[in-house]
């Protein structure tokens, strides 16, 4: 997984929703050639990556903020976005910007929805019901 190419976190979980920061067109440090349909196709994979890491899957993602540095491109990258993702259709703002980091020009930030329990890996101790007397001692 790359690092941040920022003071931030890539993934965070707060309670039941897994928050990824925004997602450029990023492989290996350098932005991916082919314009916003090649670094819409790379930004997804690496949303992929960073959910992935925490236990989740884009189907778990219940919106997206998406930003383009030309809006004239919305169209190329609706078709890289509906491949990423699928038939899966979360919510999804898009917005037309100035500039994004690295010169890409496409950033998505994503928040999932997953129970935490649903990603927990470690285990747990098995609660006692509280009609449940403790165990007594032979």
């Amino acid at each position: 997984m790359a690092a941040p190419i920022g003071p931030y976190t890539p993934v965070v979980r707060a309670g039941d929703w897994i928050i990824v920061s925004g997602q450029l067109g990023l492989r290996d440090g350098s932005l991916v050639a082919g314009g916003v349909k090649a670094q819409t196709t790379q930004a997804i994979a690496n949303l992929r990556t960073q959910l992935d890491s925490v236990g989740a899957k884009l189907s778990d993602v219940k919106k997206t903020l998406c930003f383009l540095t030309d809006m004239d491109t919305f169209a190329t990258f609706n078709e890289a976005y509906v491949a990423g993702f699928g038939s899966h259709r979360p919510a999804r703002s898009t917005i037309g910007v100035a500039s994004l980091p690295a010169n890409g020009v496409v950033e998505i930030e994503a928040w999932a929805y997953v129970p935490a329990t649903q990603t927990d890996t470690k285990p747990t101790a098995k609660k006692r019901s509280a009609k449940q007397p403790p165990a007594k001692k032979k």
